[in-house]
């Protein structure tokens, strides 16, 4: 017989991970409250309290989630076209945007105000361009429920494998409010989905919700909750969420160990995730690297910061005279074309190769507090090769010189995210060794800004996934909207006199 968890006891052993043990803290204790939830993380062990308000925020819009899910098997692929376009009207709309852009303005002032960053937060009109070409992207696509990928005639009888709907997609995103218009994919192969943002970037979620989404889905006449906004500015509503057992996919958008924490959670419910945890790209320069080329790469990869903004640049030990150069040339012009300086990493060991003005100098570095007086060049231990550097306005980079390709190699299989990598090398064989001994989703021998799914493959994404937990079962690291999908079988019978 199960019983309500009516009260916590500080000092409580709470096994996990087999064999393991936690104990719950005075502080713990203190806080539940008849009705919340203890969540029990199986990799940490860490005690996760969900107040009761948080648990039905979640649990309320999983279930308007899933009812649109069942009305959504009589809504036509000609309604969900007609659902994309609405929403990127809506988003066109002048008035419309005022509204969500007054919304958006004020999100970055609290931001502000509390020493967030707001680099990722502001919904300008390249995020409004990009969200409406993506909509519309979405209603040209060609609609796939019920395709029938393959079939295998037996005598008197046949077994189709259909493509269907999956079922509900959660996400738990950052303060980037274009999210909403890459999740709305899923309705594309008749799914639903219910979103949780961050507490910065709440009120323009609203707005969206308000002004644009809810009305496109009510001119399209698809169900109401078909995509849904968990009303909660709590961590404790992701994990509600993320631990239901309704959800078919699970997918945290973000960075360290809140996404790896959420991916965990649902795993422990039997859901599959697509997680993107750590970013920042590296890039590789072999001996026989194009000069050129790479001080173009560089440069062309440090426009803004973002996931596959590069992060880690190693220099063979052989061109490090020449090529040194050219990489902080590239650094300065990247922080000159924001009004900025730069800011840099490099390696113990690898110091010998900057100029002595690089090895005193200062540099005022925007943070999200503000600026601050910070060296231009500091030491990095090896071991911190896999930092992502989230900078705000300075770009940021580490760099280290390497003997030989072979021990790049191993630096990013240790120490990196993997997630993107690049090698400059004019060499095809080299390029082959290198990409089938790296282990990253995203390879390629330029630009290291290429990997996004809107960019790269003209879908929006739902995700990127690294592959910081192991790769990812019959499927891209790209996750887009029509890639959210089962297969049924289906069989039909034309010889009644068929049996086993």
């Amino acid at each position: 017989m199960s019983l309500a968890l009516e009260r916590l006891v500080a000092g409580t052993p709470i096994p996990f991970a087999g064999n393991r043990v936690t104990v719950v803290s005075p502080e713990l204790a203190a806080r539940f409250q008849p009705g919340d939830h203890l969540l029990v993380e199986q990799v940490s062990g860490e005690l996760l309290l969900i107040p009761v308000a948080d648990q039905q925020a979640a649990t309320l819009a999983i279930a308007r989630a899933e009812s649109a899910f069942r009305a959504m098997s009589a809504v036509s692929d000609d309604a969900i076209s007609e659902f994309f376009e609405h929403f990127a009207q809506r988003l066109e709309d002048p008035q419309c945007w005022a509204l969500i852009a007054s919304a958006n303005r004020a999100d970055i002032e609290r931001a502000k105000t509390r020493g967030r960053s707001t680099t990722r937060l502001l919904a300008d009109e390249r995020m409004r361009s990009d969200m409406i070409a993506g909509l519309r992207s979405w209603r040209d696509a060609s609609a796939s429920r019920g395709k029938v990928i393959s079939s295998v005639e037996h005598d008197g009888w046949t077994v189709e494998q259909v493509v269907a709907p999956l079922g509900i997609v959660a996400f738990v995103f950052e303060g980037r409010p274009n999210v909403f218009a890459d999740a709305a994919g899923v309705l594309r192969t008749g799914n639903t989905a219910v979103l949780r943002i961050g507490s910065d970037a709440l009120g323009t979620a609203q707005a969206i919700v308000t002004h644009a989404l809810n009305p496109a889905l009510e001119a399209a006449g698809l169900p109401a909750g078909a995509v849904s906004l968990v009303e909660s500015v709590n961590h404790a509503a992701g994990w509600a969420m993320f631990a239901d057992r309704r959800l078919s996919l699970a997918v945290a958008r973000g960075s360290g160990r809140a996404v790896s924490q959420l991916g965990s959670i649902a795993q422990q419910a039997g859901t599959a995730v697509s997680l993107h945890g750590t970013g920042g790209a590296w890039l590789v320069a072999e001996h026989d690297a194009d000069a050129g080329r790479f001080a173009a790469v560089v440069r062309n990869s440090l426009d803004r910061k973002v996931c596959n903004t590069l992060n880690v640049c190693l220099i063979h030990r052989d061109r490090a005279a020449d090529l040194v150069p050219l990489f902080l040339d590239a650094l300065k012009q990247a922080g000159l074309a924001r009004g900025q300086g730069c800011k840099l990493h490099i390696v113990a060991g690898s110091e010998t190769y900057l100029p002595s003005d690089w090895q005193t100098a200062s540099v005022e570095v925007c943070r999200p507090e503000g600026y601050r007086t910070e060296p231009l060049a500091e030491p990095l231990a090896q071991e911190q090769l896999g930092k992502e550097w989230e900078w705000e306005e300075t770009p940021e980079v580490s760099l280290n010189i390497i003997d030989d390709l072979d021990s790049g190699i191993a630096l990013f299989n240790h120490y990196s995210p993997q997630f993107t990598v690049s090698l400059i090398s004019e060499n095809a064989a080299t390029q082959e060794r290198f990409y089938n001994a790296v282990n990253a989703p995203f390879v390629g021998d330029g630009i290291t800004r290429w990997v996004d799914g809107q960019y790269a493959l003209n879908k929006p994404e739902l995700g990127l996934s690294n592959w910081e937990s192991g790769r990812l079962f019959a499927r891209s690291a790209i996750l887009s909207g029509d890639g959210v999908f089962t297969i049924r079988s289906r069989m039909r019978q034309t010889d009644l006199s068929v049996k086993r």
